[in-house]
């Protein structure tokens, strides 16, 4: 076994062995606490439920009504022209919005086109270089009541943008 193998392993539980002495030297009731730590937790849970619901159903709306493909069909020619694949451009699109979405919009285009194509690769680079901003901004935002949010989402999404443009560019100098 190498090095890094027993290391992984033995990681999680030499943390939780420190966590538990260190609080039992310093006397805290750690069974109590992580009680009450697993209540809030599911009190947080059952609060940002109306958020994700509210994110997959206008997610699921987008894609059924056609808009996606309409959207995309109408600027493919100018995607085509700067050399963007328009397969990555719902991917692009639905990125900023939900992860699983996109996961399993990349999961499609890489069992497509392979994991070795360009956009296989490309999808792949994407979904490593953008984050779910909306997903984001909407849950945890919405978790801690804060209202005014055009600050975070003006930069969530130019960081989108830049990830998006940078993986493109990236993509195709190393593989193009």
């Amino acid at each position: 076994m190498s090095l890094i193998t027993t290391v992984s392993a033995w990681i999680i539980p030499c943390f939780i062995l420190i966590v538990l002495l260190t609080a039992t030297y310093k006397r805290i009731p750690t069974y109590e606490t992580f009680v009450e730590g697993g209540k809030e937790g599911v009190k947080l849970a059952f609060s940002l439920l109306p958020f994700l619901v509210g994110m997959l159903v206008s997610i699921a709306i987008l894609q059924a009504s056609g808009a996606m493909a309409a959207f995309i069909h109408l600027i493919e020619p100018a995607l085509t022209f700067v050399g963007v694949p328009p397969d990555v451009l719902p991917l692009a699109l639905v990125r900023p919005i939900s992860g699983t979405a996109a996961l399993g919009m990349t999961a499609d285009l890489i069992e497509t086109f392979g994991p070795d194509s360009f956009i296989g690769r490309l999808a792949s680079t994407m979904q490593g270089s953008t984050d779910t901003t909306l997903y984001i901004l909407t849950v945890y935002f919405g978790a801690v009541g804060i209202k005014k949010m055009r600050y975070a989402l003006k930069v969530g999404l130019l960081a989108d943008l830049i990830g998006i443009i940078a993986s493109i560019v990236i993509v195709t100098i190393v593989f193009g």
